[in-house]
């Protein structure tokens, strides 16, 4: 079995001030609540997620989970489980995102463009959406610059931002932890990036509404929703906070119905 590399220091850490640089050159809601738990997992809301962090699986990949350590559980998987059917999506198309209630991309691979134009048919055919995009993550990782297996330190969704009106902009110069309030709770955020308006690419329509200081943005795109946050601290490792599962609650709360009201009610 391999040996695993020591923890090594992010890009934020690394190269952070460097690549600001480079890449300038280029009211709270309601409360969400969780939906209710009245029967068996199949019948829950199903919640897509295509993330590169730990979340469905610890670091290790799925033969680590097989272990049953429950110290490499993520706090997020349990959190969303108590409400949704988690279901991990590894491609995009229209028959991954059938029967999607509601879909989160967390610090994602970069998509490919057919991959691009299925999530935007399907947003603005009413799917409902969640963003974690970091422009340049801070969590350390056991694996070394240029591993697969690594999170996306650096947020490439530019193609499908641009399709729905958003610009993300570079991280700001304080790598300090920040806490701030999004949906009605309270998030983690270092050295965060920002969005900005733009006219959305290829034409078609998008509404968006920036917040919480241009962290977060608000969009509907056809009959779909979109609710993008400007970094993913909330879900790096070392960064839990007793409001965490709320907070993330809160977040697909908002993405569902733009205040949380469709979250329906906490299970026991």
């Amino acid at each position: 079995m391999p040996r695993l590399l020591p923890p090594q220091p992010s890009l934020r850490a690394l190269f952070g001030p460097m690549l600001a640089v480079c890449l300038s050159a280029c009211g709270p809601a309601e409360p969400a609540q969780l939906p209710q738990r009245d029967g068996p997992p199949a019948t829950r809301p199903t919640l897509g997620l295509v993330s590169t962090l730990p979340i469905y699986w610890p670091e290790g990949g799925a033969l680590s989970a097989l272990g049953g350590d429950p110290d490499k559980s993520h706090w997020a998987r349990a959190a969303l489980e108590r409400s949704y059917r988690l279901v991990p999506v590894d491609a995009l198309d229209a028959a991954a995102l059938q029967g999607i209630d509601t879909l989160v991309l967390a610090q994602p691979r970069a998509l490919s463009g057919p991959e691009n134009v299925a999530l935007d048919d399907w947003v603005r055919g009413g799917g409902h959406v969640l963003v974690f995009a970091d422009p340049l993550l801070s969590g350390e990782t056991a694996y070394p610059l240029g591993d697969p297996r690594r999170p996306q330190d650096v947020a490439l969704l530019d193609p499908i931002l641009a399709r729905w009106g958003l610009r993300l902009l570079p991280p700001g110069h304080d790598p300090r932890v920040s806490q701030v309030q999004v949906a009605g709770a309270i998030i983690p955020t270092a050295s965060a990036g920002r969005f900005a308006k733009r006219e959305p690419a290829g034409g078609a329509s998008a509404d968006c509404v920036l917040e919480a200081g241009d962290l977060m943005a608000d969009c509907r795109i056809g009959t779909g929703r979109v609710v993008a946050v400007a970094d993913a601290t909330l879900l790096e490792a070392g960064f839990e906070t007793p409001e965490s599962p709320k907070a993330l609650r809160e977040l697909v709360g908002m993405a569902r119905d733009g205040s949380g009201d469709n979250a329906g009610t906490a299970a026991p």
